[in-house]
């Protein structure tokens, strides 16, 4: 019984982080034009507000999220997720009423502060998967989000051109809301081993015997999410400049990001069992380093296949980083205060996420378009050469 419920909890994640994460994601092509329909004019700030109203989701998840962490482990994991989607799905729905920008930047944020399904799903997966399989589910987790990824742009390339920008929101809200349904009919979340005494009282910090491994993957989390974000604000802005005249912008756009997600989710399963093999700390900092390789020539495309190949590979690169990142935290934290902790990850990951798109929006605007990859490069080389000078003693054992 036990084993068909965390299988099952781990399906009803992965389409559930899938709906949440492309419903977020499918505003990613139109951003600016949507930014513009709602009265902003001028390059400089339509670019900056794409990346505020972008980041504003991740602002509001990242601060809320060690606080939902903290609440699962008290009460519960399937309380945060059930909460996530119907959130999300009110969020979204009402995205496509707004009638100027500081309410589509105040929708977002409030997306971010009460939404977080996906996250949510790494804690519950995490902390109900046996940890044999631990590393193979987190895997299988992590593609369904690279695929929400994936699909989301490319929805929001192509739906818009059919039913309209603001009923493409309603769509989005109306798959969401199938979500909540099956995350609170089918999630069965096993009872926890309650440990001897009262509930630890104050920061879960003082709980981990080795904080050392945590905080670098904090700072991992941070920066591989501003690697992946900063394009994002200028990206449409981008394709515009390098590709043929006359061209669908929207769609290439899409197509642009895309490239990376697809990538990422055909390599994640294979790149999780190669972290198994070589250990996740291995597999870190290879990644990193190979991720700020391949953001240079991004900043020398003059064509757009040129940037979805690059983006493609950078994808196999990134593939296999969260679920390495979230197994070494879980293996360094005790069971009582993953969730807690699982949730400052969260914070770091959405940290990025905010820092990505705003510096992006912000170089992009001021200095130029290809100045935000080298910037992104040094950040990633930088985050590389920090976790190969540290040495930690918790990280899990692997095959031979």
């Amino acid at each position: 019984m036990e084993s068909l419920h965390w299988r099952r909890n781990l399906y009803v994640c992965l389409f559930g982080s899938f709906t949440t994460i492309a419903g977020l994601s499918l505003i990613l092509p139109f951003l600016p034009l949507y930014v513009e329909h709602l009265g902003v004019a001028g390059h400089a700030a339509i670019v900056q507000w794409s990346g505020i109203a972008y980041g504003a989701t991740f602002f509001g998840a990242g601060a809320t999220a060690p606080l939902w962490g903290k609440f699962a482990d008290r009460y519960g994991r399937k309380v945060i997720l059930i909460r996530a989607s119907l959130a999300m799905t009110v969020a979204i729905a009402l995205t496509g009423l707004v009638q100027d920008v500081y309410q589509l930047v105040a929708l977002r944020l409030l997306a971010g502060l009460l939404g977080g399904y996906a996250s949510g799903s790494i804690v519950l997966v995490a902390t109900q998967t046996p940890k044999a399989r631990s590393g193979w589910a987190l895997g299988i987790l992590s593609t369904g989000m690279l695929a929400g990824s994936l699909a989301g742009p490319l929805i929001g390339g192509a739906l818009p051109g059919l039913i309209g920008l603001r009923q493409t929101f309603f769509a989005a809200a109306g798959v969401i809301f199938l979500t909540f349904i099956a995350t609170a009919t089918l999630i069965r979340e096993e009872p926890r081993a309650r440990a001897a005494g009262p509930h630890p009282i104050g920061s879960p910090w003082r709980q981990i015997p080795d904080r050392r491994p945590v905080y670098a993957m904090l700072l991992t989390a941070c920066m591989l999410m501003v690697a992946n974000m900063s394009i994002e604000p200028i990206i449409t802005v981008y394709v515009g400049q390098i590709a043929a005249p006359g061209s669908d912008i929207a769609f290439l756009s899409g197509l642009v990001m895309a490239g990376g997600a697809l990538a990422s989710m055909l390599a994640a399963p294979r790149v999780g069992r190669l972290t198994d093999r070589l250990g996740p700390r291995t597999v870190v900092i290879a990644c990193l380093a190979a991720t700020g390789l391949l953001m240079i020539p991004q900043a020398f495309v003059t064509h757009t296949w040129q940037l979805v190949a690059l983006r493609f590979l950078m994808g196999l690169t990134l593939a296999g980083l969260l679920p390495a990142i979230t197994t070494l935290i879980r293996h360094a934290v005790p069971d009582r205060v993953a969730g807690a902790i699982l949730g400052y990850s969260t914070s770091a990951q959405f940290a990025g996420q905010v820092a990505g798109p705003l510096l992006g929006g912000f170089i992009g605007g001021h200095v130029g378009m290809r100045a935000v990859f080298f910037v992104t490069a040094v950040l990633l080389f930088a985050s590389a050469a920090l976790n190969a000078r540290l040495r930690f003693h918790s990280e899990p054992a692997h095959a031979a």
